[in-house]
């Protein structure tokens, strides 16, 4: 079976857009609270 060509680490996607990471920034906690407010399962990776 073909993989995917693209294809990520979970440790660089944790890395770049994990929780703790948008936490650390204002501009991260925005995306939180805007996700939040539309009630998104998921905030973050």
């Amino acid at each position: 079976m073909t993989r995917q060509t693209l294809e990520g680490t979970s440790r660089k996607r944790k890395r770049v857009s994990g929780f703790r990471v948008r936490m650390r920034s204002h501009t991260g906690r925005r995306v939180i609270r805007s996700r939040r407010k539309r009630g998104r399962a998921r905030l973050a990776v």
